[in-house]
Order: structure tokens, then C-alpha cells, then sequence
């Protein structure tokens, strides 16, 4: 069907309003799509057909009746495998709840439902968001559609792949130290992180409870706005929410005020062993918005270096306290108990459900919190945190944005990297202090990609902004001028 093809949320309400289309042959026609091209990339893992196509024929009828449609109104969407749908199986690409089936709706999806939005199906992840590839779900392996030997990122991969695969117009992911940015980069489409508290995470399947936080995969910075304005807001059932006044300037930004604004570049981002085809593409990037009038300032956040070992003493300690309500009891049950004591059913469920990667993070958690070693490790990491959330409040006494890589080097080849866990550790070096700080942030593709010597296939790369607490206005702002540059 024509009308899919690089179709945004703008161009889905502009072609549903004139008449072009209606929302039930997108949702078929996408459908139809997804049986032909998901058999190649795997980026689904559950599709509601039957109740999708029941959504959009409802949006139908409500245009039919003159009643007045709210945004997304339509708009199709793929959910990550970690984002409770209310009667739907939602596993979290993990064997331990390959039954489960969700009770209630995340708030996310409360909010969206009433938008009228439509829910194609779960996207693959890696498994309970611990990864950097989608090679750790326990189902399949996602690839990335803009070369199949290659990997779309993660653990958002399922759903970066399905909005580049143009198997969904949009899509929800969650980010802890990149999971959105990072497989937006490798794919070639928008991903945005907002601020902590500014999404409740209600609903959505905890990893690391002081980082984790919902957003949005698109495919231009406009959509991202959009979506994130139908989904933010504070909410009674996650006290880390927060109240929000996002004013006009989210949805409709001046850019005349946004040519004001000054973009910082962190020095500690731009290192040696930044790719040169990246660090190209992000002086390509520069060189636009200097053209465009925008002001730039060389500023340094000294504690950077920090960063990653930092996130991975806090991320797997949180880990090892959310994942140990999986005991065998609650929730979904792969093992027969009858004749086992309670340590043998809790030893062989998480025994036979988790996977390898959930299972050394396990450890390592379980390991820094021990006693005798939660100061040494720890306690330390929380403190090194703080460190790292001062030299952003500094910097940006200064600047109002932070332009860096969002990757160091584009998608690299599926079982690559995936016997080496340090190596996909360092994925998240450009992309998890934001996370440790609880600032926006988001990817955006940049103006070429790079070609790939042995396929042909041009590789996409990404660029990320970081902007002061609640300020996605900015970085959207900015992304969007960009945009509408090329």
C-alpha cells in the first residue's frame, strides 16, 4: 500500500481527516505488511490483529458521526514487549513469563487508549531491557532492516525496527542508559528519552526503578512531540511522577527563539575512539546548525570518565531487587512444583526462565549489595551519581543543549559482540549519564549515513541532544529546526 511508506502521525491525520484513507486500511494494510517483511526482521513478538482492526474501524465510525478526534486518533502503533496491554500477553522477552498475561493497562496505555490510538502488537526487546542488541531476548533475534546481518540496537530493537521497517507508524519503548537512543541511531529513526517523572512508569516492567522511564520511537522529531505530549503527565500510581507544564512551545517551537539557544559540546565525548564516520557525521550536524544560526560553546563534565562503571554497579543492585518477585509463585509458572519445597521451585523457575544476561546481572546485584561490600561498591556509585548530576547542573548554567554522538559507531553484525558483555557494556557510554542525571535526551538521525564497504547498505547514524530537566521543548525544538533544514 502506497499510503505506508515512510507515513508519519502528520501525514496519517492529514491523510485520515481529507479522506485519503481510512484508519481500518492502514491497520490491514499494515498487517498485511508485517505477514510479508516480520518473517525477515522478527520485530514483533505478539500481533493484535483481531482487536486492532476493531480499533481502527471504531476510529471509522467516530470520523463517520462528525465527532472531533483526538490527535492520535488511528494511529497505529507497536508497543514494547515491557508495557503492560490489559488481556495481552506481555512476557518481557523472558521465558520466566511466557504465559503471563497483563491484569491492567499502564498508565502510558490508559492515556493512549484514549487517544484512540490503535496497538499493533508487541515489539521484541532484550530480555527484561538488559542488553544493547536484541540478541538477549529469549524468542528471537531482531535485525535491523537496513541491513538483516546487522543489529537494530536494544532493547528497544523490536520496536525501532517496526517504525524503520514501516511496520508501524510509531512506538513505545523504555530507556534506562540508551535503550531508545541507541536503536533509534542504529536504525535510522527519532528516539526520545524524556526526563525522569516526566512519564509514569506505571505499568511498565521495572529493571533499574531510579533510571528506567517510557518513551517514544518515531520517525521525525515532530511525531516524537506528539506522542510524547499524549503520554506525559503526572499520575497518583508512580510517585516519581511529576507535575509538567509543557507549554506551546512543545508541540509548535519558535524557531527564532530556538536560534537563540546555545548548544554545548561536551569535550569527554568526543574521544579517539569515537568512529570516524561518526565523528564526520556529527561535525556534518554542527556545521548545519551553525548555518542555521545557532551558537556553540566547548564545556567539560569532568566526571563522565565515571559514568559507566557507575551504571553498572546501580543498574544490576536495582535488578537484583525488582526481578526477585519472579519466584515461581506469582505470575506465571514454567515448571511443575508438585513434590518440591519452596527453595527448589524458586531455585529451578528462575533457574530454567532467565537467561544468561539476566542471570549475571542477578549476580553482580546481589554481589555489590552483599554486606561487607555495599559501601565499597554501591554506596559509592550513588555518590559518584551526584558527582555526575552537579557537572550537568554547571554546564548548564551555561548552555542550554548538549550535542553528542548518540552511538560511537554504527550497527554492528548480529553474534558480533554477543559472547562479550564488557564490550556491549561500553554501548551505553554516550547515552547513560543522561539517565544518571534524569535528563531529556533524544536521537535523531543525521543528514547521510554511512555506507557499508562489504553490503552497499548505507548505515544510519545518530546524533543526541540532552537538555535541562523538563526542557524536551529545546531538544525537540532543535531537532525539529534541524529537520526541516535538509
Amino acid at each position: 500500500m502506497k499510503f505506508l511508506r515512510g507515513l508519519t502521525i502528520e501525514k496519517f491525520r492529514e491523510g485520515l481527516l481529507s479522506k485519503k484513507f481510512t484508519a481500518l486500511e492502514i491497520a490491514q494494510g499494515l498487517f498485511r505488511h508485517i505477514k510479508e517483511k516480520d518473517s525477515e526482521i522478527h520485530a514483533y513478538l505478539d500481533l493484535h490483529e483481531e482487536s486492532a482492526l476493531q480499533e481502527a474501524e471504531n476510529v471509522d465510525i467516530a470520523l463517520a458521526t462528525g465527532e472531533n478526534l483526538p490527535p492520535l486518533a488511528g494511529v497505529p502503533l507497536a508497543i514494547k514487549d515491557n508495557i503492560l496491554i490489559k488481556g495481552r500477553k506481555t512476557t518481557s522477552a523472558s521465558k520466566i513469563l511466557e504465559t503471563y498475561v497483563a491484569s491492567y493497562d499502564a498508565t502510558v496505555i490508559q492515556k493512549l487508549k484514549e487517544e484512540k490510538a490503535v496497538f499493533l502488537g508487541n515489539a521484541n526487546m532484550d530480555e527484561f531491557a538488559m542488553g544493547a542488541s536484541t540478541e538477549n531476548s529469549a524468542f528471537q533475534a531482531t535485525k535491523n532492516p537496513h541491513d538483516i546481518s546487522r543489529v537494530p540496537g536494544g532493547t528497544s530493537g523490536g520496536s525501532a525496527a517496526a517504525v524503520a521497517a514501516d511496520m508501524a507508524v510509531a512506538a513505545l519503548g523504555s530507556d534506562t542508559g540508551g535503550s531508545i537512543r541507541q536503536p533509534s541511531a542504529f536504525c535510522g529513526v527519532v528516539g526520545l528519552k524524556p526526563t525522569y517523572g516526566a512519564v509514569s512508569r506505571s505499568g511498565l516492567m521495572p529493571m533499574a526503578s531510579s533510571l528506567d522511564q517510557i518513551g517514544t520511537i518515531t520517525k521525525t522529531v515532530k511525531d516524537a512531540a506528539i506522542l510524547f505530549n499524549a503520554i506525559a503527565g503526572k499520575d497518583p500510581m508512580d510517585a516519581t511522577s511529576a507535575e509538567t507544564a509543557y507549554g506551546d512551545d512543545l508541540l509548535n517551537p519558535d524557531f527564532a527563539k530556538i536560534k537563540n539557544l546555545t548548544i554545548g559540546l561536551p569535550e569527554e565525548y568526543f574521544v579517539k575512539e569515537l568512529g570516524g564516520e561518526i565523528a564526520s557525521a556529527i561535525e556534518g550536524v554542527k556545521e548545519k546548525l551553525k548555518e542555521l544560526g545557532m551558537r556553540f560553546k566547548t564545556i567539560s563534565l569532568p566526571h563522565t570518565k565515571y559514568s559507566i562503571p557507575c551504571y553498572y554497579i546501580i543498574v544490576p543492585a536495582e535488578i537484583s531487587a525488582n526481578l526477585a518477585r519472579f519466584d515461581g509463585i506469582r505470575y506465571s509458572r514454567i515448571i511443575k512444583s508438585e513434590g518440591l519445597d519452596l527453595r527448589e521451585v524458586y531455585v529451578k523457575q528462575r533457574g530454567i526462565g532467565f537467561g544468561p544476561e539476566v542471570k549475571r546481572r542477578i549476580i553482580l546485584g546481589t554481589f555489590v549489595l552483599s554486606s561487607g561490600y555495599y559501601d565499597a561498591y554501591y554506596a559509592k556509585a550513588q555518590r559518584v551519581r551526584s558527582l555526575i548530576k552537579n557537572d550537568f547542573i554547571e554546564v548548564f548554567k551555561n548552555v542550554d543543549v548538549l550535542l553528542t554522538p548518540a552511538t560511537p559507531h554504527t550497527a554492528f553484525k548480529i553474534g558480533e559482540k554477543v559472547d562479550d558483555p564488557l564490550w556491549m557494556y561500553l554501548e551505553d557510554i554516550f547515552t547513560s549519564t543522561s539517565n544518571l542525571a534524569g535528563l531529556p535526551a533524544i536521537s535523531i538521525p543525521a543528514k547521510s549515513g554511512i555506507r557499508d564497504q562489504g553490503t552497499g547498505n548505507s548505515l544510519p547514524v545518530g546524533f543526541q541532544l540532552i537538555g535541562r530537566p523538563f526542557r524536551e521543548a529545546d531538544i525537540l525544538g532543535i531537532g525539529e529546526y534541524y529537520e526541516k533544514s535538509l
